[in-house]
């Protein structure tokens, strides 16, 4: 088997409805090893902390090697991350208060856009970036909830999908809903149950 990047340093493996391991990926790979060992019928997925997508493990060889491939793959990726974070931005900075990274560009506003930002405490500037730094935290919120919600659901239908409510639980989800979420999920297998409810912790945020 290969190895599916992971977008966290963290796994969960399950086998049928029961929890093997969760934690950091070589001690999960070797959980799901010593299980695969012991011949056990029940199918076991693994998934991402961070997202729910599968994550499968290369277990040849011995639980050093299976560990040493892991270290490996983990520092070529974080290697591969800081070279792309270390890149010169592609728009150069004004001149001008260079540690705050201000970079002055035009602004097209009607007049009556502009009498507004102008009689704001602190003027136009001040008033633009605090719009802008509201509207990013409404998105980035957004994301969140919206990256919770793909991950439960994920999750739900890998291995919930044949369990009682599971329709409505999926509605729920979507909707928002955490009583009735949780009201739907809570005859599950308690291990499946808790890991939902971890996935989709972000899912039920309040709005800002």
């Amino acid at each position: 088997m290969t190895t599916h990047r992971t977008t966290s340093t963290t796994c969960t493996a399950f086998e049928g409805h029961r929890l093997i391991a969760s934690g950091e990926l070589p001690a999960v790979a070797l959980a799901v090893k010593e299980v695969i060992e012991r011949g056990e019928q029940a199918p076991i997925l693994v998934f991402d902390d961070a997202t729910a997508a599968p994550v499968e493990f290369d277990l040849r060889g011995t639980a050093e090697e299976i560990v040493a491939r892991l270290v490996r793959e983990s520092s070529a990726a974080h290697s591969h991350n800081d070279a792309s974070n270390d890149a010169e931005p592609d728009t150069p900075r004004g001149r001008g208060r260079p540690k705050l990274g201000v970079v002055a560009r035009e602004v097209t506003l009607l007049p009556r856009h502009w009498d507004w930002l102008n009689a704001q405490p602190g003027g136009a500037s001040v008033a633009l970036r605090k719009l802008v730094e509201t509207a990013r935290a409404t998105g980035e919120q957004r994301e969140r909830k919206r990256a919770a919600q793909e991950a439960a659901y994920r999750f739900m239908t890998a291995v919930a999908g044949n369990l009682p409510d599971y329709e409505d639980a999926t509605r729920a989800l979507y909707a928002s809903d955490q009583p009735r979420f949780e009201e739907k999920i809570a005859g599950w297998p308690e291990d499946v149950r808790a890991y939902a409810l971890r996935l989709a912790g972000s899912a039920f945020e309040a709005h800002m």
